[in-house]
This record gives structure tokens, sequence and C-alpha cells, in this order.
């Protein structure tokens, strides 16, 4: 049974979780990211320790060529990408107006643009097929703006409302779309985003529950995953009900630094 996955960001956190899932599963499977020493390490410990085929492909998502150059990479080495995770990301805190607008361009090319990019490229050879399955890691950003992180908020809210719409177009396919919205999570992505100091990341939770949690919902083909249950129902059923200007209140409250 064919059963590659296309993991990007996989050299940590999450997408490093999910690749380690994939492999425990029997898996082969396509990592993306930046470091090739450290894609080179995952790719020795997975075949090690599974026996699956493993290849590695560094690219920098946020160049607007790498999309399709990793396409065109497994096209030439005859890979066919059953699975499509697309995790790579970041984030950045601040007041926008202060930040560096060519980080936010770069977070707006690597949340939104490769992400839709690699799902349009692998996602017609799914369709032909007549069997697929897409990841896309959101979060629970993706349901309010964020003030102090406005940008990175507002490209997951793209990356859940396009995962849903595109699900519904695919129905009856045979190919599936999920959104992993987690909450907080420990990665180095507190301190690549300057995250430090903000409360809600002392209670984060570990990449390895967000990726299980999400790499189960995907072989169900759920279309939302939130992986704590008290944030499903805060984000689902109370925050919709809120003032909109509460709700920014409370958010901008939630990425103040206390330290």
């Amino acid at each position: 049974m064919n059963n590659t996955a296309l993991i990007t960001g996989a050299s940590s956190g999450i997408g490093l979780e999910l690749a380690k899932l994939h492999a425990r599963n029997g898996g082969d499977l396509v990592l993306v990211a930046r470091s090739q020493q450290s894609l080179e390490k995952l790719q020795k410990e997975l075949q090690d320790q599974h026996g699956v085929q493993v290849s590695i492909i560094v690219k920098d998502l946020s160049q607007s060529s790498a999309p399709q150059e990793v396409y065109d990479e497994t096209q030439h080495l005859g890979i066919q990408v059953d699975i499509l995770i697309n995790n790579a990301g970041f984030g950045g805190h601040g007041k926008f107006h202060e930040r560096a607008l060519s980080q936010d361009e770069a977070m707006i090319q690597l949340n939104i643009s490769a992400l839709t990019s690699l799902t349009h490229l692998y996602l017609q050879g799914m369709v032909q097929r007549g069997k697929g399955k897409v990841l896309n890691v959101a979060s629970t950003a993706a349901f309010m703006p964020g003030p102090l992180q406005a940008v990175y908020y507002a490209t997951k809210s793209y990356v859940l409302s396009f995962s849903q719409a595109i699900a519904e177009e695919l129905n009856g396919t045979g190919v599936t779309v999920t959104a992993l919205c987690p909450g907080a999570v420990k990665t180095g992505f507190v301190a690549a985003a300057d995250l430090g100091g903000v409360e809600i990341f002392d209670q984060a939770k570990s990449a390895e529950s967000v990726a299980k949690c999400g790499y189960e919902a995907m072989l169900k083909g759920k279309l939302v995953i939130i992986n704590e249950a008290k944030l499903h129902f805060l984000l689902n059923w109370i925050v919709p009900l809120l003032p909109r200007k509460l709700v920014l209140k409370v958010s901008r409250q939630t990425m103040e630094k206390t330290a």
C-alpha cells in the first residue's frame, strides 16, 4: 500500500514528532526543512529504527520558488506523495507597525503562500488517484484576531478557512483535508517568535501529544481538531457570543509579556 508522507518543517517540534509517528506506522517519508544536518540525522534515525524509506529535501519555504522546487524534486525522484502535512510556519511578537515588514512578509510567504502552493501541487495527483490526505497545521489563533501577533493570527485564520473550504470541495473524491488547531505548544516556536514571558506558554502541551492528536484526526478524515477539550468548548461556544471588543482585549492580554 502506498503510504508516503511529505512533511514540511520536519526537523523539529510538531513536524519532527509527526515524522516519528508516521515512521512507526511503517510509512515512508519525504522530510522538508532548512537544516540539512538535522534532516540527515532524523533520516538515519528513522530508517535505522523503523526500516522505512526516508528522503530529505533541504529548502527554505519562505522563498517563493521553493514549493515548486520541492514538487519537482519529488517528481524527479519518482516519489508519489499520499499524505501532505503542511507544518512549517513561524510567528513573531510585537506591534505590527513596529515590526520589520520583511519579517511579516516572510511569515505570509511561509504560513500562507507555501502551504497553498504545495497543497495545489500535490492535491491534483491525489484526486486523480481517488485517495489522499492533507493535514494543515493551523492554530487556536485561527479563531480570533491577535493583537501583538497580528499577522501570525491572520495567517492561521487563512489556513483554517482554506482547509475547510477545500475539504468540502473534495467531498466524494476520496481525499480528505484536516486542520490541526493546537493551543500553546512546547517547541522552538516560542523562542523564534520572541514569546518568552508570555504566560500561556507556561502551560504549553508537548509537541508529541499535539502531533499524535493531529495525526490520528487526519487518519480518520476529521475536518478540524483542537487538542484541548477546554479550548474546543471556549473557541466554538463562548468566544463567538462575546462582544468583539472584549474578545480583542482578552486576546491581547494573553499575548502580553509578564517578564
